[in-house]
């Protein structure tokens, strides 16, 4: 019993080094994309801040979705919340499941790529929106009374780009649309397309609709930033996923490959054929290779044949 422990950890300790490797590899190509993509995430991040310098309390505007859900109190405010923190999560570690599981079908650099591209132009679209039309926040702490409703105009420069955790959570003015819903419908429609657990994927469609009524009967935000979130989010993904490359789905057997500048694969990428080093799988699949290689610049594309 502890000899196959043994092996089958030695097994799981290799394939997250292959995958390392791997995934190292691709960061290095595609580290302009991740920098930028965090680095609109920042400035998201001020133009909300900033839109809060603005906003001026008043009446809550008459909304459809107030009247027919029940409010849940300011001391359940963090119900919501709790459903986006297991939202964001649990995509976060499914990004990085390749590095555990002998099953993949993405690569992890890959698949945050795409997402930071779904959230970049979502919330592009989202700063001109809110700044477009400051609405009075309906949230609790942004009512007339409140001393979070407006904040006091800056002392320095530092002050303005500086960015807090708290005052994220206590911002007003950005309501149209949800940034909450824009995270988890890109979240969801990711894994919609690159998921493998049809149960999973209809779970999660479940629960974005629960968190954006959550959202609502929070009093987070208006009824009409979640509306607009939903088609305004999915027609964003479907239209910028078609614009960028489709990525190779490992699943089928098709892997990419670094090589080096004489044209030999690296030693250590050539045990990453479907991500799985030294697995008697991995070698019959190798054995299996059909010789067809097609050359892309300083990549190649090997493809498997299926032997089952």
């Amino acid at each position: 019993m502890s000899f196959y422990i043994g092996r089958e950890a030695s097994k799981l300790w290799k394939r997250i080094c292959a995958e390392t490797t791997t995934e190292i590899n691709l960061l290095l190509e595609n580290w302009k994309y991740i920098l930028g993509g965090l680095i609109c995430q920042y400035i998201h991040g001020l133009a909300a801040r900033g839109v809060h310098y603005f906003h001026h309390p008043g009446p809550i505007l008459r909304d459809t979705g107030f009247l027919l859900l029940p409010e849940l109190g300011q001391e359940r405010a963090y119900v919501s919340e709790t459903v986006f923190t297991f939202v964001f999560l649990s995509f976060f570690l499914w990004t990085f499941h390749p590095f555990i599981f002998k099953s993949k079908k993405i690569y992890t650099v890959l698949i945050w790529c795409r997402v930071l591209a779904f959230l970049v132009a979502c919330q592009i679209l989202r700063i001109i929106t809110f700044y477009s039309t400051i609405l009075p926040g309906p949230n609790y702490h942004c009512r007339e009374g409140s001393r979070r409703a407006t904040l006091p105009r800056p002392d320095n420069l530092f002050e303005v780009l500086l960015i807090i955790p708290r005052g994220v959570l206590f911002g007003c003015g950005d309501l149209i649309f949800s940034s909450h819903m824009i995270f988890s419908l890109v979240f969801v429609r990711t894994y919609q397309k690159y998921g493998t657990r049809r149960f999973i994927k209809q779970c999660a469609w479940l629960v974005v609709v629960v968190q954006s009524l959550l959202i609502i009967a929070s009093r987070k935000h208006y009824t009409v930033d979640v509306v607009v979130a939903w088609y305004t989010v999915n027609l964003v993904v479907f239209f910028v996923d078609h614009k960028l490359p489709e990525m190779p789905d490992r699943s089928l057997g098709t892997v990419l490959l670094p090589v080096s500048k004489d044209g030999r694969m690296k030693e250590e990428n050539t045990k990453l054929v479907n991500g799985n080093s030294g697995d008697p799988v991995d070698r019959r699949l190798r054995s299996q290779a059909n010789g067809k290689v097609n050359e892309d610049g300083d990549n190649v594309h090997i493809e498997v044949a299926d032997g089952s």
